[in-house]
């Protein structure tokens, strides 16, 4: 699906350029797609030696994020328009928390993720329908990577182990 954002309204303020990935939201196709790509470079260079500060600024971008979704979509005149991809940014990055930065897990991650997002099993598909404004635009991808982050923590934490013992 083409975003009807012109460079123009990309630029007109700092919360549009942040809610469209900067720059990601254009894509002509599947922006939410590619913004999500957009969370694996920030992913590779945040510290994770220390999963609190991780999780920090987890939370500091997704308060940034109930702003900036919500003054974008008020902006754009629609609840969640398809260029506003920053809270696939910040849901991916929670998807990919305490997980080793190799291609596989990463992968795995995405299509999760993604999977998560796309078919908004309950609940998701509840608050993306009952949750107004930049929290809604925000929750739903949260929770799309939270679900994600609990496939994963029991796939790394539980069944890996247990297949390389065997």
């Amino acid at each position: 699906m083409q975003a009807n954002v012109d460079h123009r309204q990309l630029f007109a303020h700092p919360a549009n350029f942040l809610a469209l990935g900067c720059g990601a939201g254009l894509s002509r196709y599947a922006p939410g797609t590619v913004g999500t790509l957009v969370a694996l470079p920030l992913f590779m260079v945040m510290p994770k030696a220390n999963p609190m500060f991780y999780l920090g600024v987890l939370i500091l971008m997704f308060i940034i994020g109930v702003w900036v979704c919500g003054y974008s979509a008020g902006l754009l005149g629609a609840h969640d328009h398809p260029s506003i991809v920053y809270d696939e940014i910040v849901g991916m990055l929670l998807a990919v928390f305490l997980l080793p930065a190799s291609p596989a897990w990463l992968l795995l991650a995405f299509l999760l993720f993604r999977f998560f997002d796309i078919v908004k099993p309950w609940p998701i598909g509840w608050v993306d329908k009952r949750v107004d404004g930049g929290m809604g635009i925000m929750l739903d991808d949260i929770l799309a990577g939270l679900m994600a982050w609990l496939v994963l923590q029991w796939l790394y934490r539980w069944i890996v182990p247990m297949l390389s013992a065997g």
